[in-house]
């Protein structure tokens, strides 16, 4: 990828950088890729479109780094399951065999598994030495007549970020627009109701959380015709010129394809969330408004009075046990105040949220739910976070995978919201699961138990009476 070519994509006119500074975002310093590289944000964002052969064009340890990071789900295809990998040596790059293994590496992924499609994922090493992915793609396409998809997304190229625009750049250059949808169906129980088209960027599907949402969109008799990328099928993403609305479902993820696709095709878009119910609720309200059938937004708003009237009801006994708990959230992007939302609608208290990955609509959205003075965590650190903890007196720490274990050795109860997590939160039934789990969490008995001094440390007279009982 030419240097011109990252420039572009970092100077994104939807982005709130534009708005700051004439430069755009960043740019990228040599090894600053904390929190993950081009490659892992471009890898991660398409890796969940099911059918396709997904083929690391590298060392086999960028393959193994990066791979299935994100507890994404399939509701039929697990192709995206199969790390590819042409496990680069040295005697390939001395020798030059780089673009031969990379063509031989197609074949195989054809041969052998019959996908939809290749997405081949340039890594640092071929890109510094100079290996032609572009030409390689278009010679296997030629030869075996299946779509094979160069993502040019080098490591030293910049942040995940960049990378998850290089991805939705690929997309937009190779894919969307190739194929027309097929015929809109009649709604399954009212025939007479008109089915509208929708796209969702930046939804993946984590832990079959999407599964709580689509339920309601067929209901409304909205087809969505592509989840870029949670549980996409390869032909989905060909189709989303097709959309008459598109819901960008995370901050920064891919933002650059929902702007592509209003000036290419006229595609209207908003960015919204399927965290809490007054998130969710907004969302199905914006789409509905975008779309401009007043038959849709009165059914739609019926649904939310339903909706929101069956989960209130189903939420109360466990309200009344969370009421007034203290929150430190530290994660980034959408869920640094789409989450905030979701715990103020149980009555929860949100101390401080993290924004190290926020843009600064999001920040703004965090001041509009928390006020002014809000406590914004920047510092991710152990010694960081565990201050705050203790300085605001948490409850609980929500937080990604990786503060795991600052939370237990502090003995504070702790709850993943990251991509690694095992339960979904979206949408109105996600908040069931959502309030379970942070009820589970903070009332577990192992937490007064690790506070107790340890019996050794215990005085003498705790000892004798605790042994009389």
């Amino acid at each position: 990828m030419k240097a011109k070519d990252i420039a572009e994509l970092l100077d994104e006119p939807a982005c709130s950088h534009n708005k700051k500074s004439k430069s755009g975002c960043a740019k990228p310093k040599p090894g600053a890729t904390a929190g993950g590289c081009a490659f892992d944000g471009a890898q991660i964002a398409l890796l969940p479109i099911a059918d396709v052969a997904h083929i690391v064009h590298g060392p086999i340890a960028c393959a193994g780094s990066s791979w299935d990071n994100r507890g994404t789900r399939s509701s039929g295809p697990t192709l995206y399951r199969i790390g590819m990998t042409t496990d680069l040596t040295e005697q390939d790059i001395v020798m030059g065999r780089g673009e031969k293994r990379l063509f031989m590496s197609i074949k195989q992924a054809l041969e052998d598994y019959r996908p939809a499609a290749v997405f081949v994922y340039n890594t640092c090493v071929p890109a510094l030495v100079g290996d032609d992915v572009d030409a390689v793609c278009k010679a296997a396409q030629e030869r075996w007549g299946v779509p094979v998809v160069p993502v040019d997304a080098a490591g030293f190229y910049g942040t995940k970020n960049l990378g998850n625009r290089i991805a939705g750049d690929a997309m937009v250059k190779h894919v969307i627009g190739t194929r027309e949808p097929a015929l809109k169906p009649r709604h399954p129980h009212t025939p007479e109701i008109a089915v509208h088209d929708i796209n969702l960027i930046g939804e993946y599907n984590i832990a079959g959380e999407f599964w709580y949402v689509l339920p309601l969109f067929d209901e409304l008799g909205i087809r969505v015709l592509c989840t870029l990328s949670g549980d996409a099928r390869f032909h989905e993403v060909q189709t989303m010129h097709r959309a008459e609305v598109n819901m960008m479902v995370c901050s920064k993820a891919m933002l650059n394809v929902a702007r592509k696709l209003k000036e290419r095709y006229g595609t209207p878009w908003f960015e919204g969330s399927f965290y809490g119910i007054t998130d969710t609720s907004k969302a199905l309200r914006d789409i509905a408004a975008l779309i401009g059938d007043a038959d849709l937004s009165a059914r739609t708003e019926q649904l939310i009075a339903r909706e929101e009237a069956r989960i209130h009801a189903a939420l109360q006994p466990w309200r009344q046990r969370l009421q007034g708990k203290r929150v430190l959230l530290y994660t980034g992007g959408v869920k640094s105040w789409s989450v905030i939302s979701a715990l103020q609608d149980l009555g929860m208290v949100v101390v401080a949220t993290g924004t190290s990955k926020s843009t600064e609509e999001d920040k703004e959205r965090i001041r509009q739910l928390m006020g002014e003075n809000t406590k914004m965590i920047e510092d991710g650190s152990p010694k960081a976070l565990i201050g705050i903890v203790k300085e605001y007196q948490a409850d609980i720490l929500i937080a990604g995978g990786r503060n795991m274990y600052t939370a237990l050795k502090a003995r504070v109860p702790f709850l993943d919201i990251n991509q690694e997590r095992e339960f979904g939160y979206a949408g109105y039934q996600g908040m069931l699961e959502l309030v379970r789990q942070l009820a589970q969490t903070m009332e577990s008995p192992v937490w007064p138990a690790v506070r107790e001094p340890a019996p050794w440390r215990r005085p003498a007279a705790a000892l004798a009476r605790a042994a009389g009982e």
